[in-house]
């Protein structure tokens, strides 16, 4: 219930064995109500007519000091609950942030379900096809070209750098491998070697990356754009200060 359970109701319910929670938040009865198979009855004035949820088990259970209810076995599985637990509330914001940001690719995966080789393979592709294409363009945009290239190659070396192991070595093996026709080819982070990236099932979600892609590239024209700097004078201190 989203509020007090009086007395009366509260003892009928203990007489026939029937747990009753009271003070329940309203996104969780929601969220109660997706996995359990049910729906929330606002009245009882036709019972027959409620859909009941079903679960396996109820307990209350203790996580750190707090005491939950845990419902196990449900019958419809729309939701669950993942518990975080970490030595400081710094950890916890970082692993709480990181798993937002993977549901998130997921919901963007549901909704657009194209992918594309992860491990940094698909930077060093558009990098190649760029460098391909400056030998044909003139003028100062093939400056441009090549540094957008030179910015698309640090995504792997980042990712190797991450992983603790010898970016330039493993970028410079990976643009050859490129080269020489391994377009699945990306970085192996758990050996520290370049693998076939759909022999290994990495893959990123293609609207993600595309997110990341127009982001940078807005933000870089962005600094281009700018012409000039207006600086405020610094306050002046009185001496002795």
């Amino acid at each position: 219930n989203r509020q007090l359970i009086y007395n009366l109701p509260e003892s009928i319910f203990a007489e026939r064995g029937i747990m009753a929670i009271e003070h329940a938040d309203f996104d969780g009865v929601e969220r109660l109500a997706a996995v359990l198979g049910g729906e929330v009855a606002s009245t009882f004035d036709h019972p027959e007519l409620v859909t009941l949820g079903e679960c396996d088990v109820v307990e209350e259970i203790m996580i750190g000091e707090d005491k939950v209810i845990r419902m196990g076995g449900c019958k419809s599985g729309e939701a669950c609950t993942i518990v975080l637990r970490g030595a400081s509330s710094h950890l916890l914001d970082e692993a709480e942030r990181s798993l937002h940001d993977a549901l998130c690719v997921l919901q963007a995966t549901v909704k657009e379900p194209r992918i594309i080789r992860g491990g940094g393979c698909s930077e060093i592709l558009m990098a190649l096809a760029i460098d391909r294409e400056v030998e044909n363009t003139p003028g100062k945009k093939a400056i441009a070209m090549t540094a957008f290239a030179r910015a698309l190659r640090a995504m792997p070396a980042t990712i190797a750098d991450n992983g603790g192991f010898d970016s330039a070595e493993l970028v410079t093996q990976l643009r050859a491998k490129h080269a020489a026709g391994g377009a699945d080819w990306g970085l192996d982070m758990e050996k520290g070697k370049i693998a076939d990236m759909s022999e290994l099932g990495i893959t990123e979600s293609f609207k993600s990356k595309y997110q990341v892609l127009m982001s940078a590239s807005e933000a870089a024209e962005m600094i281009l754009r700018v012409d000039d700097i207006i600086k405020c004078a610094p306050r002046q201190r009185n001496e002795g200060y």
